[in-house]
């Protein structure tokens, strides 16, 4: 994979204002855990490869267990290891995520709303529309995954 360009320092204030709507998502009072969960699902969904690294580091090192990432793309079997707040998100993060097949339909809405205010649904597609656009920066312009560079800084590129 080869870095087509830097998107950060092309466009410093476009990435600082998305910056800053990160910085909102993860002040406003939704659980750290749920909104990288999310992070996480969106990016497996979008198939962002640095995502995916990153999020997956950034919920390890919460202390989420192994088994609850290697799961998370079958979340629906594996229900025990997920509260019903974040079954309620990732449902919803499916849902807008991949609005052009599903239309975001009212029983997922309402499915949404049974476990969250209004601020809190506001808060989560938020943070779910940051997520899709940065994965679609990432993947434009191959943003090159942690676990991707260190395996070629060791001399290993096959």
């Amino acid at each position: 994979m080869q870095h087509r360009l830097d998107y950060a320092q092309a466009a410093p204030a476009g990435y600082k204002a998305l910056g800053s709507v990160h910085s909102y998502i993860h002040g406003c009072g939704l659980e750290k855990e749920l909104i990288d969960l999310v992070y996480l699902r969106v990016s497996q969904l979008n198939g962002c490869a640095y995502c995916l690294d990153s999020h997956s580091r950034d919920l390890l090192k919460q202390g989420v267990s192994l088994e609850k990432l290697m799961l998370l793309a079958a979340w629906r079997e594996a229900l025990p290891l997920f509260t019903p707040r974040e079954c309620a998100a990732l449902a919803w993060a499916e849902s807008v995520t991949q609005v052009v097949h599903t239309e975001v339909p009212d029983e997922h809405y309402a499915e949404a709303k049974a476990l969250f205010d209004d601020k809190e649904i506001a808060d989560l597609t938020l943070g779910i529309a940051l997520m899709n656009a940065l994965n679609r920066v990432a993947i434009s312009f191959r943003k090159v995954p942690a676990a991707v560079k260190a395996h070629m800084e060791h001399g290993n590129h096959e």
